[in-house]
């Protein structure tokens, strides 16, 4: 079947199949990582606009290295030093994105439903790098890369999130594109950071991770969204690591295989230690790489790519 998308929003409207393509295809864009020469020049002649209304450093990367990678010319736009600071609006600035000929834009806002409004507005592609609290798909794209790589299916797999869930777009991508694939979800955390009604998403919800530990086949942990929090959540930081935090005891009654994830950046110390982070069996490394392969297939489709061959040629 073939992506007939002109933009990516969240994994909540995907199907299973879409998921699995863009899947398939981050798989056959890793078949590049190994060359000397880490070029295709599938995009050649495209250009790609990453605009990002809040910090990043994983994510932002990773567009660009994809898009580089693809030979897309990529323009990144700073938005502290772009004409937002004249009081330019968001939809005249990425107007004007497009009126200089770009393909696709990649955008980052502290408010959700942005990227599905310019998706509305705009002729070219967008793609949804994380709006507010709703979802950040190409990083629960990357996380199911990651997990079907380690673990091969996701049916009847446990997986366990632990942390900020209110907070977290990439708990909701990740919950999306979870259910979807067969896995069964636990979400882990105080209750004042579990939205209400998240058990009409499909998962499980937990407040002790001690009772969970040891039957999840993966955990993966949220990093602690301080920035986005009003104070009063919880007591102390001191007390939210004691009790969800990652750490090498917890770790010891978990199963030999549990694959340990994290988005990053992670606070140290906090929701996971930096042995837990050096464990066997933690993937973030990979994580990031898979980020760039995801992000590659992301362009390519919704560019309109059409076969493998294309792709790695």
């Amino acid at each position: 079947m073939r992506w007939k998308r002109k933009d990516l929003m969240g994994l909540e409207e995907l199907e299973p199949w879409e998921i699995e393509l863009v899947l398939d295809t981050a798989e056959a864009c890793k078949g590049i990582f190994s060359r000397d020469i880490k070029k295709l020049p599938t995009l050649r002649g495209k250009t790609m606009v990453n605009i990002f209304y809040e910090p990043s450093t994983r994510t932002r990367t990773s567009f660009e290295v994809a898009g580089k990678w693809m030979s897309a010319d990529v323009i990144n736009v700073s938005v502290n030093t772009s004409s937002v600071r004249k009081g330019e609006s968001l939809r005249d600035t990425l107007k004007t994105i497009q009126a200089v000929g770009a393909d696709v834009v990649a955008i980052r806002h502290s408010a959700a439903g942005v990227p599905h409004m310019l998706g509305k507005m705009l002729d070219i592609s967008v793609i949804n790098a994380g709006d507010g609290a709703h979802e950040h798909p190409t990083q629960g794209l990357l996380d199911l890369l990651t997990i079907r790589e380690k673990k091969g299916s996701f049916e009847g797999l446990k997986v366990a999130i632990v942390g900020d869930i209110s907070h977290s777009r990439v708990a909701k991508s990740n919950i999306w594109g979870l259910k979807k694939l067969g896995a069964e979800v636990t979400v882990i955390g105080p209750s004042t950071l579990i939205p209400f009604g998240i058990e009409d998403m499909g998962v499980k919800v937990s407040y002790d991770l001690d009772e969970v530990i040891h039957e999840v086949d993966v955990v993966n942990v949220l990093r602690l969204q301080l920035e986005r929090q009003r104070k009063g959540l919880f007591p102390t930081v001191r007390e939210y690591s004691k009790l969800y935090g990652i750490n090498r005891d917890r770790l010891k009654r978990a199963k030999e295989d549990l694959l340990i994830l994290h988005p990053g950046p992670a606070n140290l110390g906090i929701e996971i230690t930096q042995d837990a982070c050096d464990d066997p069996r933690a993937a973030i490394t990979e994580q990031v790489t898979n980020g760039v392969a995801v992000r590659m297939a992301v362009l390519y489709l919704v560019l309109g790519g059409v076969s493998d061959n294309e792709l790695i040629n």
